[in-house]
């Protein structure tokens, strides 16, 4: 639908850009510049102001308070670069928010230069080596940063890349056994939250994230088979469409609370993000005398036990949504490294060659 605002103007410049000038209201011989256009944020702030016959100033962002050429100046650039990216949906509020936490340690000292000597950088990397992995995700988050810089021009080298890595990653979340499930639905009975949480995990093999938006809605009906049809969080996941297997249906039918979706927070509503589902979850597994688990190893253990009944990668990429066979492979090489070892050893056993 097209808006006209009274009294806008918008005015071709020689370089072929535009501007927005506005008439104040009874003032037609007058107009008044504006600093972005109707589809900006902050474009009714200036236009009203304009309109009642005021000058309006653009809202300052913090790259524009910091020194110029600084390394305060690139990292709010970075960010504000990133709010966007959040803003267009290319970019998650989640990995925003991990960049904030990581390179907020470059602002320490805002106005030191933009090129951070790389001795400076393993000196920092150094000082968190109590925690490795938190010292390697801040040399990538840096080296991703100025990644970025050399590609706008604002540097031509990037001293993050070429420092050693500290942190060997490890396997991950471990995961859930047959026991351990018996043992948390034991704690944690038909009805309630916890039950339910798991319930969902465990029969659709979703990441935490999307237990905060899972729920009735996205039942639908496939050539008369029920099921369950839902586009992951993450980024860069397929649609997930499988069946709703009758133990799922029935543990979410059984909570007295129903609601938008089949695990709720306080009050009856959806939990506000896949933290603090994974938070609450996690407390749930302490209840239950199993510390050392948490949610993703649900889906982690879904997934062993996927490739051991012998499903193919791509069963299992329809299943957990995997956008790559590679991340599906994982579990399909080591348990058919075991086959093939196995079958080897048998034909080594029938043979005698060592007899």
């Amino acid at each position: 639908m097209k808006v006209n605002y009274p009294g806008l103007v918008r005015e071709e410049l020689p370089s072929g850009n535009f501007r927005w000038r506005v008439r104040p209201e009874g003032r037609r011989n007058v107009k008044i510049r504006i600093h972005c256009g109707p589809d900006d944020d902050d474009f009714q702030r200036q236009y009203l102001i304009a309109r009642a016959g005021d000058k309006p100033q653009p809202i300052q962002k913090a790259s524009d308070y910091a020194k110029a050429r600084s390394i305060g100046w690139l990292v709010h650039l970075y960010f504000e670069f990133l709010e966007k990216r959040v803003e267009a949906g290319t970019t998650s509020i989640k990995t925003l928010k991990k960049k904030r936490n990581l390179l907020k340690r470059l602002t320490v000292d805002p106005d030191k230069v933009m090129l951070i000597p790389q001795e400076k950088l393993i000196a920092m990397q150094d000082d968190m080596s109590a925690t490795p992995a938190q010292a390697h995700a801040f040399i990538e988050a840096v080296a991703v940063m100025y990644d970025w810089a050399i590609k706008r021009k604002y540097i031509s080298q990037n001293p993050a890349r070429g420092i050693d890595r500290t942190y060997k990653k490890g396997n991950g979340a471990t995961p859930w056994k047959a026991a351990d499930v018996k043992a948390f639905f034991a704690t944690h009975p038909a009805g309630s939250k916890a039950h339910i949480a798991m319930s969902v995990l465990l029969w659709t093999g979703c990441r935490i994230e999307d237990l905060t938006m899972l729920g009735r809605s996205h039942e639908c009906t496939i050539e008369g088979v029920e099921a369950l049809r839902w586009t992951p969080k993450k980024k860069g996941s397929s649609e997930v469409v499988i069946p709703l297997l009758p133990p799922l249906k029935t543990a979410t039918r059984e909570s007295k609370v129903q609601g938008a979706t089949y695990v709720l927070g306080r009050g009856g509503r959806p939990f506000a993000s896949g933290d603090s589902m994974s938070a609450m979850f996690k407390r749930w597994c302490v209840t239950a005398g199993l510390p050392h688990l948490s949610a993703h190893g649900v889906r982690k253990g879904l997934a062993e036990l996927l490739a051991e009944l012998g499903c193919s990668q791509y069963e299992m990429m329809a299943i957990l949504g995997h956008s790559e066979a590679k991340t599906s492979e994982v579990y399909t090489r080591r348990v058919q490294r075991w086959k093939l070892a196995v079958n080897a050893m048998e034909r080594l056993n029938v043979s005698h060659a060592w007899l």
